[in-house]
């Protein structure tokens, strides 16, 4: 009998469980992106895009009763993130918190931890590594760890002071004298440094003192020295013109000058060590005219993951950039060793590598910040970098591989020559091994090539040109100056320079001028109230302290809640002192000399973030504003009939251009000159001049060619 189909036995369904995957939780995408290549199917990696608790910011949010028990709640429209995290983190086999190996990013692990109720007493959930690449990031997957408390500790204690602090001056600022000042022990400190220098400057007083800058003939080749001393003595200075006729009377022009003394040496510089948070902070500014913050976000996108394309995809091409240390790995080291053997020869590989040393305070948690492969040269991957990953990428490369080269080997050679008992001295030197200069030709000592000379011989004299000059106080700080002068006192960490920095601008109590900071009134105002009120939030060595003491919280060997109690109980007392006796100080506004073209009233000079503008006395009624125009003292050089001023550009930025624009558009990046104006070394007819020193800099962008722009797209 034929079966039907009804007969027939149902076959069993086959049921497919999802595997569940490890989920891997990071601050950014672009980490994210690049963890997860590596990690394989099994791993699922996602952002938390950075913090996702903090203290309000309606409120004080730190309970001074109570052990100083922090309240931190859910930052503001994280919402979805957050949602998103805890239906990941239940889906998931194991939950890994992997954000940056510092403190901050210990705290973020903490904070998540909470979020997502992950037992932190038992669970090896924290993952750190130095660098992003394959090897630093499966290696670290092999060895988890619980959280540290003590770097939790140590970060909540800085952030409770600094609420402590901030919310506690601020708000007295904002009633005593004006509206949107802030103060703080970091920020403090560094505008504290920027007021005192330029006090020093405004109380030096100039010496005067003379050169005596000589031309020499020798073998119709030219060379210059400079005035050393008389009758076998060196004069140290020459004070005035008195002296200087006096040893001119000496000089027989028609007399040739004796070789009296020619001492040959060799010297050497060596390289200095792989870079510091703070020395890559200070080198960008120098070299590449990077401010600190562009540095920093520059470096934090070389961290997390550049995408090289090919087999490569995305990668981390430099370690953690925020380090205190100068160390490298052996196996940095080892990969080093061969890439200059292989590249540049045997002689140029050191044996015995530069190390430097650690500032008082420093952490040496991390490695120096470095490449993660010497054999991923800028050149081989300038094509898949911006214009400032390639510079700042270049400058890390060139300074790692030099730190593990030999010195640059330099031939020195002094000459004394002399003439009726008046002494000049000429110094040469050239090189003779480039050594570590091969890698970071930046660092290259620069020659100077003296005629062969021989003691007994003779030499012509051409020409002297006395010079009077004048003793200089000290220079204003750059952003590289101040960074180094911060981290010698020991406040504030390399890491949090950038945002002090940025802060400062932003409250406009310092101005930029030929990228040198100069504390505004404002800013003086505010230090002298923080100075005479909270002595303790202006003083550099109390603030080290406190640096020092949240070092020993971060290695368990203090408390972090009776470090900020210590702080906190004798600032209180000063609060209250302030809040009674601190008188308020009125801001006056200075008349522009000129009424409001609309409204007729007069127009005051008045301080906003971008520095000093016009404004109408009648505010709010009347909001007519106007640039304050500030006149160099020198004619356009392509209409010959405007004012050439000095203009910003809405981030800041100091540029120059002609009183008559739109009608004439000469603009320039460099301040004109005299000198510069006559050899053509400043751009002119708006165009840039090819053989001008200014053709490097994009001119400031106009009304008229951004419209010409946006026709075109």
């Amino acid at each position: 009998m034929p079966t039907t189909t009804k007969d027939k036995p149902k076959a069993k369904k086959r049921t497919t469980t999802k595997r569940k995957k490890n989920l891997v939780i990071v601050e950014s995408p672009s980490k994210a992106k690049t963890i997860e290549k590596y990690l394989g199917s099994g791993y699922k990696v996602v952002a938390s895009i950075g913090h996702i608790r903090d203290l309000p910011k309606s409120q004080m949010g730190v309970d001074t009763e109570n052990d100083y028990n922090p309240k931190y709640i859910n930052i503001r429209g994280k919402g979805d993130v957050i949602k998103n995290l805890k239906k990941e983190a239940k889906a998931a086999k194991h939950v890994y918190l992997a954000s940056d190996p510092d403190r901050e990013g210990e705290s973020i692990a903490w904070h998540l931890a909470h979020i997502l109720d992950l037992d932190t007493s038992s669970e090896e959930n924290r993952v750190v590594f130095n660098e992003i690449t394959k090897d630093a990031v499966k290696d670290a997957f092999k060895r988890p760890r619980q959280l540290d408390m003590n770097l939790v500790n140590a970060q909540q204690a800085r952030r409770i002071l600094d609420r402590l602090v901030g919310y506690s001056i601020s708000p007295l600022l904002w009633k005593k004298i004006k509206k949107g000042l802030s103060a703080g022990r970091v920020q403090s400190g560094a505008l504290g440094l920027i007021i005192d220098r330029e006090n020093d400057i405004q109380a030096f007083q100039p010496e005067e003192y003379w050169e005596l800058p000589a031309e020499f003939k020798k073998s119709n080749k030219k060379f210059k020295a400079g005035f050393y001393g008389l009758d076998g003595q060196k004069v140290k200075r020459i004070p005035d013109n008195e002296m200087v006729q006096s040893i001119l009377k000496r000089i027989d022009q028609n007399q040739e000058f004796d070789i009296s003394e020619v001492v040959k040496s060799e010297g050497k510089n060596n390289p200095s060590p792989a870079f510091t948070t703070s020395t890559l902070q200070q080198a960008a500014n120098t070299q590449l005219s990077f401010q600190t913050r562009r540095t920093m976000s520059t470096a934090q996108q070389l961290y997390e993951g550049i995408n090289l394309g090919g087999k490569e995809g995305s990668v981390g091409l430099i370690t953690y950039m925020r380090t205190d240390s100068t160390r490298i790995s052996s196996i940095a080291k080892n990969d080093a060793s061969k890439f200059i053997h292989e590249e540049y020869g045997d002689e140029y590989a050191a044996t015995k590598p530069v190390q430097g040393k650690l500032q008082e305070g420093a952490q040496d948690a991390h490695e120096a910040v470095r490449p993660t492969s010497v054999f991923r040269t800028p050149k081989s991957i300038k094509d898949k970098l911006t214009n400032d990953q390639f510079k700042l990428y270049q400058l890390i490369w060139s300074r790692f591989v030099a730190s593990q080269m030999t010195a640059e080997v330099i031939d020195r050679v002094r000459v004394t020559l002399t003439q009726n008992g008046v002494m000049f001295r000429a110094n040469g030197a050239t090189t003779k091994f480039a050594g570590y200069t091969k890698a970071y030709p930046a660092a290259k000592a620069k020659d100077n090539v003296l005629p062969e000379m021989v003691e007994g011989g003779n030499v012509k004299l051409d020409k002297i040109n006395p010079e009077q000059k004048f003793t200089q106080p000290k220079p204003r700080y750059t952003e590289a100056a101040l960074v180094k002068a911060l981290e010698e006192a020991g406040v504030g960490r390399p890491s949090t320079y950038a945002a002090t920095i940025e802060t400062l601008k932003s409250r406009a109590y310092v101005k930029m001028d030929a990228k040198k900071f100069i504390p505004t009134e404002i800013g003086k105002m505010v230090q002298d109230a923080v100075r005479d009120y909270f002595p303790d939030v202006a003083d550099l060595k109390f603030t080290a302290q406190i640096e020092g003491e949240l070092d020993n919280v971060e290695t368990g060997n203090e408390d972090w809640v009776k470090v900020v109690d210590e702080f906190y109980k004798p600032f209180k007392g000063e609060l209250d002192i302030a809040e009674s006796e601190m008188e308020k100080i009125v801001v006056k506004d200075k008349l522009a000399g000129e009424n409001c073209e609309i409204c007729g009233a007069p127009m005051l000079e008045r301080l906003g973030r971008y520095g000093k503008f016009f404004a109408c006395s009648r505010f709010p009624d009347c909001r007519n504003t106007k640039t304050i125009v500030k006149e160099i003292g020198l004619v356009c050089p392509k209409c010959h009939q405007g004012q050439i001023i000095e203009r910003k550009t809405k981030r800041g930025r100091t540029f120059y251009g002609c009183s008559r624009y739109p009608d004439c558009e000469f603009i320039s990046w460099d301040k004109p000159t005299e000198k510069t104006l006559a050899d053509g070394t400043t751009p002119k007819d708006g165009e840039d001049n090819k053989k001008s020193k200014t053709t490097k800099s994009k001119k400031p962008a106009t009304k008229k060619a951004t419209k010409k722009k946006a026709a075109k797209k």
